[in-house]
């Protein structure tokens, strides 16, 4: 069983910025592909950013390509999500999760194993 904890959201304005932090334990945390997602209200998951297992591969959405990057620690066991340049329609409950099966869509919600809590991130203008 894995258990992901995520930090870092927060209140602030249009142009900040903001670290969030994923920390995992239990399973093999090195051998993991890892996702953020990002809920609004009365909105569906959507896919934000993934890294491969030994990030290499990143993928973004096209709303974020460019103002936020992933990466991740596999000594530390944690993904972190750095996002600039933040916009009010960022404003959402910000999950990371862990695909472990060996086929992985990085975009696709189903995709993914196990979530976090979520953290909140609110952009105002």
């Amino acid at each position: 069983q894995v258990q992901l904890v995520e930090s870092g959201g927060g209140l602030v304005q249009a142009g900040d910025s903001l670290r969030l932090s994923c920390a995992a334990s239990g399973g093999t945390f090195s051998s993991y592909n890892m996702g953020w997602f990002r809920q609004a209200p009365g909105k569906e998951r959507e896919f934000v950013a993934a890294i491969s297992w030994s990030g290499i591969r990143k993928y973004y959405a096209d709303s974020v390509k460019g103002r936020f990057t992933i990466s991740r620690d596999n000594a530390k066991n944690t993904v972190e999500l750095q996002m600039n340049s933040l916009k009010p329609e960022d404003t959402a409950v910000y999950y990371c999760a862990v695909a472990s099966g060996r086929t992985w869509s990085a975009l696709r919600v189903d995709a993914y194993d196990y979530w976090g809590q979520g953290t909140q991130v609110t952009v105002s203008s």
